[in-house]
């Protein structure tokens, strides 16, 4: 395994050791440890501390002890809200769609429908319908929307069922509670949902979900497949792809 790059500006590597010290505590820490975490002599630490405190990047509590400073909490909120997740997910769904050749969705929750929010196709799929990017469809008839309701609270299962009815698409659809309950406790235990030709005839998807960095389920990537031809080889992969999407939004496992 090659090495991680180190910055060319020496002060810099020695302010990222001190600031990746400070990360690893909850409470503020002497400048003695920290010297001897990083291996500076204390003098050379105190003064990139200071410069740092100057920045906001460090906070001293008390004279002598420091912990990271509010400066970092809000770059990392303007970090976290330039984040999208359709930018995050298109490189990836690129690939996931050369590996498998079908249509790849990226879907988020709007009340009690999914709305697709970016799709990479090719006419090769054979599919003969490919929702158009906007498109919107119910959420226990769909792969993704299952993922949804599946981290509701089962009193929120309940009142979507009450509101929508539970109105089916096909002869597949799942239109009574008990059985779309069964269901989502199947999602809960894989991690993993389908649709078996529940809003298309013809047509099979498999979803995973994608999570934030606070761990909340924001969007779903899907892959979509003539049912004879969804693989249950590309599961691996889908999940993959997902947790790889939501690495980048900041999810940590």
């Amino acid at each position: 395994m090659s090495e991680a790059p180190t910055p060319a500006i020496q002060v810099l590597e020695r302010a990222f050791a001190l600031l990746d010290v400070l990360a690893r505590h909850a409470d503020p820490i002497p400048l003695k440890a920290l010297a001897e975490a990083t291996g500076l002599h204390p003098s050379t630490a105190h003064r990139i501390l200071n410069d740092l405190t100057l920045g906001r990047y460090v906070d001293r509590p008390e004279p002598g002890s420091y912990r990271l400073g509010m400066r970092l909490l809000e770059l990392g909120n303007l970090v976290k809200a330039r984040l999208d997740v359709r930018d995050a997910a298109l490189d990836s769904m690129r690939e996931l769609h050369k590996l498998t050749h079908q249509p790849v969705n990226l879907s988020v929750r709007q009340g009690d429908e999914i709305v697709y929010i970016e799709r990479t196709y090719s006419e090769r799929s054979g599919m003969q319908v490919v929702r158009a990017v906007g498109g919107r469809a119910p959420l226990h008839l769909t792969s993704v929307g299952k993922l949804f309701l599946a981290h509701d609270e089962p009193a929120r299962v309940r009142a979507y069922a009450t509101r929508t009815g539970l109105a089916g698409h096909t002869r597949n659809s799942i239109t009574d509670l008990p059985r779309l309950e069964r269901e989502l406790a199947t999602v809960r235990a894989r991690g993993v949902s389908r649709d078996e030709e529940e809003l298309e005839l013809g047509v099979r998807c498999m979803a995973a979900g994608i999570f934030d960095d606070q761990g909340k389920l924001v969007a779903g990537l899907s892959i979509s497949a003539p049912s004879d031809r969804l693989e249950e080889g590309w599961e691996p992969k889908l999940r993959d792809t997902a947790a790889a999407i939501s690495a980048a939004l900041g999810y940590r496992a």
